[in-house]
């Protein structure tokens, strides 16, 4: 399973002419994507509520991934690592990057805070062609 992140879908969104767009949907017609809970939370809050109807129903036939208790624990063993690397992620990417990591799933993601989580070993980055 591919994690994509809300930069990716946003990109899609925007312009579905975009090679983003296009590889995404045929990543959704292969069933390979993962969708973590902040994800579609963040997905959800940015739409108008004409679209979050839509959206709720589109997003509802896609896998949705929670935190668990061994997530926490992941994110607390990273902090070592960032700080030694004198690097800082916002709590949002750091749950959705645990969550793929948990589950050894790959993240896609335009928002350069996942290449640099790549750097530092902490995930495995996804990289469309």
């Amino acid at each position: 399973m591919i994690v994509v992140d809300t930069s990716v879908w946003i990109a899609a969104f925007r312009n579905d002419q975009r090679k983003e767009a296009g590889h995404l949907r045929t990543l959704l017609d292969a069933d390979e994507v993962a969708l973590p809970a902040p994800v579609r939370v963040e997905i959800l809050a940015g739409a108008s509520r004409v679209d979050r109807v839509r959206l709720r129903r589109t997003l509802s036939a896609l896998p949705v991934f929670y935190p668990s208790e061994a997530t926490w624990i992941r994110i607390e063993s990273w902090l070592d690592v960032i700080s030694a690397a004198g690097d800082w992620f916002g709590m949002g990417d750091l749950l959705i990057a645990a969550i793929s990591a948990d589950r050894g799933d790959a993240v896609w993601s335009l928002d350069t805070d996942f290449s640099r989580m790549d750097k530092l070993k902490l995930i495995k980055l996804y990289r469309s062609t």
